[in-house]
């Protein structure tokens, strides 16, 4: 793995993190979680994560970009910029705010697979669980939602506990 998709997955995990204790109304330090997870105190880092989350905490704003917004971010340094890729963050926005409608959130959506919980499970990168989420997805018209980056997401959000036996975040 190269050291720029290591960040990507650093950055990944500790938006993840920040969702959840946003999500359960946790208290929380953006600088604490990114150096508990980088170990280093890392600016760029850190302005990345917080341009991520102010979107994260209003999807009606990327659900409305326009083509000036659309093209900003396509020339922003520090994201992947790919329009296929961006167009799809708008689309998959706006099939996220019609799942959460219909299942009062997207928790309740995701725990209509799985009657399990935390699923405990080592050496994988998908499964019949992420793959019956990326297919239904999909058919919801989500784009880039394939069943290894459902898994990844999985595990992000803790509904898939990969950590080893010897691993300290280990559970029982």
């Amino acid at each position: 793995m190269t050291n720029r998709s290591k960040l990507r997955e650093t950055i990944m995990t500790i938006i993840y993190q920040i969702t959840l204790y946003k999500k359960n109304n946790m208290e929380y330090n953006v600088d604490d979680v990114i150096k508990e997870n980088l170990e280093i105190d890392n600016k760029y880092v850190r302005d990345i994560v917080n341009g991520v989350l102010e979107n994260i905490d209003n999807i009606d704003k990327i659900i409305n970009y326009n083509n000036t917004k659309i093209e900003e971010l396509y020339n922003t340094k520090g994201i992947i910029r790919n329009k296929l890729k961006i167009n799809a963050s708008i689309n998959n926005a706006i099939i996220f705010k019609q799942i959460q409608k219909e299942y009062g959130s997207f928790s309740k959506y995701l725990l209509s697979f799985t009657d399990k919980y935390p699923i405990h499970e080592t050496g994988l990168t998908t499964s019949q669980l992420s793959d019956f989420i990326s297919q239904d997805l999909i058919k919801k018209g989500m784009k880039f939602t394939g069943s290894t980056i459902i898994y990844s997401y999985l595990q992000a959000i803790g509904l898939i506990n990969s950590h080893e036996k010897e691993c300290y975040l280990h559970q029982n």
